[in-house]
């Protein structure tokens, strides 16, 4: 019997783990949150290649602007436009490439794959923001959801520290 509430206390702790952990990666994984949602595609091109800039929720022009290509203009009612990367971008270089929509800007990095040839890595764009109709928010830095977390954690393990010291009593199995 002392077996199954370890197990249960056991599995109550993982369960509060792997709910609380979510939160905690997209928190810390997002570097540049807008209302808008931006993509460079590629993410890694050779010197002199070519890459897809795309904007999604943006009811304004869209300017991109980096140090590895001259700025473009994603005209409104748009949602991607080419760019020609510099034919000195420096092999292995992470260039920042930052998009301004209506006075917001969001930004993501380029990098210049080393020696020539195709691009090497196809990424997913990267979506922030509402569509509309499906609902959903920015994800983000919250100290408010952290600590929930941290709580669920703490007396998941609390709970389990609690049924594994407790005595067994009549109960021998």
């Amino acid at each position: 019997m002392h077996a199954i509430r370890v197990a249960s206390a056991a599995l109550l702790g993982v369960t509060a783990l792997t709910l609380a952990s979510p939160a905690a990666h997209a928190a810390v994984s997002e570097n540049s949150v807008t209302s808008f949602g931006f993509s460079v595609v590629p993410s890694t091109v050779a010197a002199g290649g070519q890459v897809t800039l795309r904007v999604d929720n943006c009811n304004d022009d869209t300017r991109v602007s980096s140090g590895v290509f001259d700025p473009v203009t994603i005209p409104k009612g748009h949602s991607s436009t080419t760019a020609k990367v510099d034919w000195d971008a420096e092999p292995g270089a992470a260039y920042r490439v930052t998009f301004t929509c209506g006075g917001e800007n969001g930004h993501t990095d380029l990098t210049i794959a080393g020696g020539s040839g195709n691009p090497t890595h196809y990424p997913v764009p990267i979506q922030r923001g509402v569509h509309a109709g499906e609902g959903g928010s920015v994800a983000g830095f919250d100290l408010k959801e952290i600590g929930l977390g941290a709580a669920l954690i703490a007396v998941s393990l609390a709970v389990a520290y609690h049924f594994s010291r407790r005595g067994t009593g009549g109960d021998s199995a």
